[in-house]
């Protein structure tokens, strides 16, 4: 159950800190960070003083938590309703971000001529492409790597060299994945 990712989102939601929510439970900054991040669990006395110290009940919380998506299908055929915004690109998560731990994945669709910016404040981080259709070049450190369609690359994160860019005629279909 990730109780913690919707605690998280709760308090941001808030607009709360996590050294007040911490001080008003009666816990430390560094226990409250684990358990949003579902690296601790509390003691059910412990998550209703996180969940009094915001002003929510620890039933909701528990409720939305069960109620998560575990699982999004993206299916081809929906692939070609992509409405792509004045950028020429649109990037079709399947998580939100409160769900995404270890790795976060998207089907990233672009027009011809266009370019998608690396992720921003990665560090370590890698990443996965798969074109599913068209062509993209990969722009990484000095170098350009054309992938055609049925093509997959793996590399380690360098966001301040790297972009993706579509220099063919159509539209471009790629399956991204990347380390968080």
């Amino acid at each position: 159950m990730n109780i913690g990712s919707v605690l998280r989102q709760k308090r941001k939601d808030l607009r709360l800190t996590l050294r007040s929510v911490a001080e008003k439970a009666g816990v430390s900054e560094g226990f409250l960070s684990q358990v949003e991040n579902d690296v601790n669990s509390p003691s059910v006395d412990t998550l209703v003083k996180i969940c009094n110290a915001m002003g929510i009940g620890a039933g909701d919380v528990l409720n939305e938590a069960k109620h998560l998506e575990r699982i999004i299908v993206i299916r081809k055929s929906e692939w070609k309703d992509v409405e792509l915004p004045n950028t020429g690109f649109v990037t079709r998560r399947f998580f939100p971000p409160e769900n995404r731990k270890v790795i976060d994945s998207a089907i990233l669709v672009l027009e011809p001529g266009k370019t998608i910016p690396a992720r921003k404040d990665i560090k370590n981080g890698q990443e996965v492409l798969c074109v599913l259709k068209g062509t993209i070049d990969l722009v990484f450190d000095s170098d350009v790597y054309t992938l055609l369609e049925g093509d997959s690359v793996h590399y380690y994160s360098e966001p301040q060299k790297e972009m993706i860019t579509n220099k063919s005629k159509g539209l471009a279909i790629v399956l991204w994945v990347g380390t968080i």
